[in-house]
């Protein structure tokens, strides 16, 4: 399947996407759809790749008795594997839930489609279902980029989300192992983790967050602390050397982007830092700068 085709076909989102596995599909999109039909369940296996690393055990023996007594109502989505068994491209909690339950076999629905449109499957119905939690999102994200050479705009047209969202996903990456865990595992919520990315001890901010309880809010007003005080008496003392010339040069371009700019220059060159409150300001002069 090319490329363009691939995303535009992904971009209309994965229930688009899965009613459409009862029509034939074109021989240009070069991809086999089946009748449904039962598997083993023995025969089927989840997709090692799956972004999706934590099922809520609430949830799955809700899923599990509704199984029980229903059956499985939505087929599981699957592709075949040279060994003629199937891996799971949407469907693991159903199939997890399916195995609790005592079924000797699932209803599946086979999809032959190469390493990188399943992973788009996956994290597509995983992130319209809202069952990633931040930081498996962004690692899926992540893979996207590494193995499939997406840009962040490229994801956002394919995920449904803006690209500022996939922005400031992927740098929940850039937090400690142990506070990524702790979004894991539900003790922060995605807003608090967001927050955390720019605080100068995230680790120590999480477990504030995580004993006091504290809103995002809270969190928020806690992470920017000891950065405007940092910034005051950095400010304090570099203007206290600069020259008039300077300083109409930093009244202009903070004037211009809306958001404080601080020069400072000497015999072998200098800085300009511009001072933002927020990751949605940091996009903002993201954007600016590429459009130059």
């Amino acid at each position: 399947m090319n490329e363009d085709l691939s995303r535009k076909r992904l971009g209309r989102g994965l229930a688009a996407l899965i009613g459409d596995l009862d029509r034939p599909a074109a021989p240009s999109e070069q991809m086999s759809v089946r009748a449904d039909r039962s598997a083993p369940i023995e025969h089927v296996s989840p997709n090692p790749r799956n972004p999706r690393r934590s099922f809520a055990e609430s949830d799955l023996e809700d899923l599990t008795q509704s199984i029980r007594e229903h059956g499985i109502v939505q087929p599981v989505v699957v592709r075949t594997m040279p060994d003629g068994h199937y891996e799971i491209i949407a469907g693991e909690r159903r199939w997890r839930a399916a195995q609790r339950a005592g079924l000797a076999a699932v209803p599946i629905v086979i999809r032959d489609v190469t390493d990188r449109v399943a992973l788009e499957l996956a994290i597509i119905e995983n992130v319209q279902r809202a069952d990633l939690n931040a930081v498996e999102e962004a690692q899926g994200y992540q893979q996207l980029i590494d193995e499939h050479q997406y840009t962040q705009a490229d994801l956002g047209q394919v995920i449904g989300k803006s690209r500022s969202h996939v922005a400031n996903t992927l740098r929940l990456l850039k937090l400690p192992d142990h506070v990524r865990s702790l979004v894991t595992d539900g003790s922060l919520s995605a807003g608090h983790a967001r927050t955390l990315v720019t605080a100068l001890d995230p680790a120590g901010l999480a477990r504030r967050i995580v004993d006091e309880g504290l809103s995002v809010r809270q969190a928020e007003a806690l992470a920017q602390q000891p950065a405007r005080q940092e910034s005051a008496k950095a400010e304090r003392h570099a203007a206290a050397e600069k020259d008039a010339d300077t300083i109409a040069l930093e009244k202009t371009l903070s004037d211009a982007l809306g958001l404080k700019v601080s020069i400072t220059h000497g015999q072998r060159g200098g800085d300009i830092k511009i001072r933002y409150s927020s990751l949605e300001q940091l996009d903002t002069i993201c954007h600016r700068l590429q459009r130059h």
